[in-house]
């Protein structure tokens, strides 16, 4: 495993572009754009203002970097650097931006989200949008970019219009049986749109794209509801996280509940393996540690601060819990991330009110695989899209990889601490970017053969 040298890096806006060839960062008001193979500044532009909103198009051939303070949004084309576009919103203010999935189209939510202003790159043709909800997930695109359902709020009713994206013409509109509508995903295949309601209300709606309600699910009553929502990449399962602390599995056939995963703090199944951070000092009077050769332009691992490692803890065991404060809004519980593998094999959740563990649970048995629990807090993990394969970081100077073959601590080098306070996965899996407060490095990691050879023991076993 080896590591790139630190660049400087402002507000953890840094993604790698869809085509997996560069890798763009905001430093204030300038976007860098990097060769992500050579790390070489290929393009520098320097915007308007300070941008808080970064995006790639789907093609990978422009940046939409958004200044909401001002209500610009500017737009830099890769292919040709003299051509730039910028939009000002003017007095109605910016709140959102965000690209159509054909990358020709900019969608912008206006302050107190009065309408959402469709603007075409080749037309320079304006469309208007009235009435968008402002709510947590208000805009979804279905995977092949055809349609575009949108939450609205008219005369204190819940609507969702389903958009065609090649003209903007509305295709369907429906209001949803919702007090006051939180969010709403389709499901990878297009197929099925899921709405969900505010967390005062229990309630999970499943719509075809034609608004007939195919099925509705309550877990129960009285109490704080829905937190989070993952579709698998299969789009054969819906998991649900509640502010219980559980995760509730619902199926595509009958759109009812499947089982159920509980979060409970002390773990007593012999059968779950638990792993547990724990620091370690470096023995002194080692040699020079021996690596893989670097590539150009990255630095070797060193140890100069404390590293960790994971232990098999021994079950029962305990795991580190917060009391969460309920008297107070969005208190610390319940399933705040949930994420499948992409293979939807496996299911990575965590539980805020036992914030320094992971759970990975395995879809095919149903059953909880394996518990990371952390020295830190967990701030964030993602798979990596090519394989099983979770990354965890916890705004440590480390980052953390887990897969069916094991887990390991890696500490990032270089002097001083590096918090790594998020990550994103290169398309590949063979790097990581890893993203603190003022700076970034990239992780190359080496195909993990392990991880192949423990799945094809898994599926012998199955």
């Amino acid at each position: 495993m080896n590591f790139s040298e630190v660049f400087k890096l402002s507000g953890l806006l840094c993604k790698f572009s869809p085509d997996g060839k560069y890798l763009a960062s905001c430093v204030q008001y300038r976007v860098v754009v990097r060769d992500v193979r050579t790390l070489q500044i290929l393009q520098l532009y320097t915007c308007l203002d300070q941008v808080q909103h970064m995006e790639w198009s789907a093609d990978s051939l422009f940046i939409l970097c958004a200044m909401y303070k001002r209500g610009l949004v500017q737009v830099w084309s890769l292919e040709q650097p003299e051509w730039h576009c910028k939009i000002d919103e003017g007095s109605a203010g910016l709140v959102a931006s965000c690209w159509s999935p054909d990358g020709r189209h900019i969608l912008n939510t206006t302050e107190f989200h009065l309408r959402i202003t469709v603007w075409s790159l080749c037309t320079k043709s304006v469309s208007y949008i009235k009435y968008p909800k402002a709510c947590q997930q208000g805009i979804t695109f279905t995977r092949d970019g055809r349609y575009l359902a949108l939450a609205e709020r008219r005369d204190c009713k819940d609507y969702v219009s389903i958009f065609v994206c090649s003209d903007w013409q509305l295709l369907r509109h429906f209001d949803t049986d919702t007090q006051d509508l939180a969010g709403m995903e389709w499901a990878p295949n297009g197929c099925v749109l899921a709405v969900w309601d505010t967390c005062l209300e229990y309630k999970m709606l499943f719509y075809s794209l034609d608004g007939r309600l195919l099925a509705a699910y309550s877990a129960y009553e009285w109490s704080l509801g829905i937190k989070s929502v993952a579709w698998s990449p299969s789009s054969q399962f819906l998991a649900v996280g509640s502010y219980d602390g559980k995760v509730r599995l619902l199926n595509h056939v009958t759109w009812k509940m499947t089982t159920e995963f509980g979060h409970p703090a002390a773990i007593s199944n012999p059968k779950t393996v638990v792993y547990k951070e724990v620091e370690k000092s470096p023995p002194l009077g080692l040699g020079p540690l021996s690596f893989p050769p670097f590539r150009a332009g990255t630095c070797p691992l060193t140890a100069t601060s404390p590293e960790s490692k994971y232990e098999v803890a021994s079950v029962p065991i305990s795991l580190q819990t917060l009391k969460p404060a309920t008297d107070r809004a969005n208190p610390r519980m319940g399933i705040g991330m949930l994420a499948f593998s992409p293979d939807s094999y496996f299911l990575a959740t965590r539980n805020d009110n036992v914030p320094n563990a992971v759970w990975v649970w395995d879809i095919q048995k149903l059953s909880l695989f394996v518990v990371l629990e952390q020295l830190s807090p967990v701030r964030s993990f993602q798979w990596d899209p090519q394989q099983p394969r979770l990354a965890i970081c916890t705004g440590a100077s480390k980052v953390y990889l887990w897969s069916p073959a094991g887990c390991m601590s890696v500490q990032v080098p270089g002097e001083g601490d590096f918090p790594v306070l998020s990550l994103c996965w290169h398309s590949s899996g063979d790097s990581l970017a890893l993203l603190g407060k003022d700076h970034f490095c990239l992780c190359f990691l080496e195909t993990s053969e392990g991880v192949r050879e423990a799945l094809g023991q898994r599926a012998s076993q199955t």
